[in-house]
């Protein structure tokens, strides 16, 4: 079992060699070599240390941003400002809106270029590998949905930059409260705005429908909170207060944003969990179930690709 992860990440930029992601899970059997390689490992590295570093802290904590930060998050402006030109379609489309297609393609297109501007010159090599990862982060074209497996591939991308060193230690607050927070923002308008589909979705017996990540580090934002307690989530005056300064509030917000009816009917599990009693314990729930229902979920990681930044071997 390869569950205890190191605490750092390996340094690959001298020694990196392009390769092309291939898939290597198919079935169930695919799980255990999965979770005994080096590509587990490093992505459970990366899900602690981004864990530890906004432990008790808020969104707008005065973090570090360094020049790579800044260039990510003027890409992920772009690509906001890349929605209005494909507007949803209006004839009636029962599964999701076919022009998310459409931005989809062009993202898909200028992915080179989008990274070329977002990456110093010496990560330009790895574009081509680092870009099946930005490119799946979205949604998926085909099926016009979105769930964690998508997430899972942008923080693949942002592991992937911190191994390259485009990423130095300051920057680990800033990854979560700058990038991943805009990030959030940006795929919850893709949803709302082309309808996308949650991506094998447990219904109302899953944690969320399309987001996870936040959920984890978003309790540990919280943890020994002298006023907000799990039982917080449950009062709307509190999330709309709390929205802002914290990623587990702000996923509960958007929830109500998006569902009607009482929040124990459509949200069972999150309304379940706010009758723990600490932020610790949810926290160390949380990176518990990330691992057993996204990492070792055949449907959520058949669609992970391996190359030279998450190898398959041990």
């Amino acid at each position: 079992m390869n569950d205890v992860p190191t605490t750092q990440l390996p340094t690959l930029l001298a020694t990196y060699t392009p390769t092309v992601p291939r898939k290597c899970i198919h079935t169930q059997a695919d799980i255990q070599p999965f979770a005994d390689s080096k590509a587990f490992s490093r992505l459970l590295t990366f899900l602690i240390i981004l864990n530890e570093s906004v432990r008790k802290k808020k969104i707008s904590h005065p973090c570090h941003e360094s020049e790579q930060t800044t260039r990510i998050l003027a890409m992920l402006n772009t690509l906001d400002t890349w929605l209005a030109e494909f507007p949803p379609l209006n004839n009636p489309q029962r599964f999701g809106n076919k022009a998310f297609r459409e931005w989809l393609g062009k993202v898909e297109r200028c992915a080179q270029s989008l990274q070329e501007d977002a990456f110093l010159p010496e990560l330009h090599k790895a574009i081509p590998e680092l870009s099946v990862y930005l490119v799946g982060s979205f949604g998926n074209g085909t099926r016009i949905d979105y769930g964690s497996g998508h997430e899972l591939n942008f923080f693949a991308w942002l592991c992937g930059i911190a191994m390259l060193d485009g990423f130095k230690e300051g920057d680990y607050e800033a990854i979560v409260f700058r990038i991943f927070v805009r990030y959030l923002e940006l795929v919850r308008k893709i949803q709302r705005t082309y309808s996308l589909e949650p991506a094998g979705s447990h219904g109302v017996w899953g944690l969320d429908d399309h987001q996870f990540l936040p959920y984890v580090w978003g309790s540990s934002q919280l943890i020994d909170h002298p006023v907000l307690k799990p039982k917080s989530i449950t009062r709307p005056e509190m999330v709309e207060a709390m929205a802002g300064e914290y990623m587990y509030f702000r996923c509960i917000q958007y929830i109500h944003q998006v569902k009607r009816g009482p929040f124990h009917e459509h949200s069972p599990m999150l309304s379940d969990i706010s009758s723990v009693l600490s932020w610790n314990k949810i926290n160390s729930g949380m990176i518990k179930m990330y691992v057993a229902e996204v990492l070792k979920k055949v449907p959520v990681v058949q669609h992970f690709l391996f190359g030279f930044l998450f190898p398959f071997e041990h």
